[in-house]
């Protein structure tokens, strides 16, 4: 929802932008402004290192945006805007900085608790080595979405549920919760729908659906590439922090290359560890091509320029900055991202997973991040307007 103030927020007229077009007048009547309890006014001051950063780098995932929101709820709070960029685009006295400046306004993130500061994590498309067909030492099969996952929208029958929706399947004439991950494992080639291919390992293939996207190198030489489809409906759970409550672990050990170590290891206590985590992806193929995987807003990620979050406090789509440190490190990662994508794992306003982009260097570096960081969302005033009801979603 988004509460009310007691008065709306006045603002300075910024100066004209000489790359853009001159906006078309408002003619239609504008309410008081309306903020999210996650949303709170701030100034660009605010933002630690946005003098430093280049915004340029972040510009054509900008737009990937504007693509992406179109046909959301709050894509037409973003028509002026998405409209006046694309003008913008290429022109040679283009100034991404100033034109963020002059349409959008930034609104720091805070959680329930008040506070300012969540955790910041990584994630990265990996390559993974694999078959077609089920060979010696390719065993572990890719699964597609099963003809037998029903997805049931919870507001057809209570609308006061929009946007929930539940997963299970049908046994007899009941809708039961859908098979976890151990089941799933359990009904082994018995299992309904597509297999895609199958990979030569078990700890990658969990790790490539904790991702939610990678590429299958196969034999001939050929790549494969896959992308989320859909979910069994149960809660994501941690192996990491199984693994230290344990004292398996330490805390500092509980990255994706120390679970990786912890699981080469361990090889006959693995599948009771994965299966602690009853979440489940089914994937899909995709186009090969040198875009990066396709997020949840329905458009390419961007390596170090796109980030995950949790829609029912940032709002899918929109420019974040983002006031972090690298991975095991004080070194300052301050810099103007797009919210595209969703995770199983990105719960909570002040959350997010910084996505590095392809590869061996990038799954290093999102394996190791673990870090505290602050966020803070631009908005057109045409977005910060919407009432609770028209809440982007």
């Amino acid at each position: 929802m988004l509460p009310r103030p007691a008065a709306p927020v006045a603002c300075a007229p910024c100066a004209a932008c000489p790359a853009c077009p001159a906006p078309p007048a408002v003619t239609v009547p504008v309410p008081p402004v309306a903020f999210s309890r996650s949303l709170q006014p701030a100034s660009w001051a605010d933002l630690p290192g946005w003098a430093e950063d280049d915004p340029a780098a972040a510009w054509p995932a900008f737009l990937l945006s504007c693509r992406g929101m179109a046909g959301r709820p709050h894509g037409p709070a973003w028509k002026r805007v998405c409209d006046l960029a694309r003008a913008a685009d290429g022109k040679p006295d283009l100034d991404p900085r100033r034109f963020f400046e002059q349409h959008l306004k930034p609104f720091a993130v805070v959680a329930g608790d008040a506070s300012v500061s969540g955790m910041i994590t990584g994630y990265y498309e990996p390559l993974l080595r694999g078959s077609r067909q089920r060979t010696k030492g390719f065993e572990q099969p890719v699964r597609g979405v099963p003809d037998d996952l029903l997805t049931v929208e919870l507001s057809s029958l209570f609308p006061e549920l929009k946007g929930k929706r539940v997963r299970g399947r049908l046994e007899g004439n009941k809708v039961v919760p859908y098979w976890s991950r151990a089941e799933i494992a359990a009904r082994g080639d018995k299992f309904p729908g597509k297999t895609l291919a199958y990979v030569d390992d078990a700890v990658e293939l969990f790790f490539l659906q904790v991702q939610g996207s990678g590429r299958l190198k196969l034999s001939d030489g050929s790549t494969v590439r896959l992308n989320y489809a859909d979910q069994n409906g149960h809660t994501y759970q941690s192996i990491g922090r199984l693994l230290v409550e344990r004292g398996e672990l330490k805390l500092e050990e509980a990255s994706m290359q120390g679970i990786q170590a912890w699981a080469r290891a361990n090889p006959g206590r693995l599948d009771d560890l994965l299966n602690a985590n009853p979440s489940y992806v089914f994937f899909r193929e995709m186009p090969n091509g040198k875009d990066g995987p396709v997020g949840a807003l329905g458009v390419p990620l961007t390596a170090e320029r796109s980030i995950a979050i949790d829609p029912r406090s940032v709002p899918l789509g929109v420019p974040v900055f983002l006031a972090t440190t690298r991975p095991n490190s004080a070194q300052a990662l301050n810099r103007l991202v797009m919210a595209q994508d969703t995770g199983g794992a990105i719960k909570g306003a002040v959350r997010a997973d910084f996505f590095w982009g392809f590869g061996k260097e990038a799954g290093e570096q999102a394996g190791r991040m673990k870090q505290s960081g602050r966020l803070w969302v631009l908005l057109p005033p045409e977005a910060a307007l919407m009432s609770g009801a028209d809440a982007p979603q």
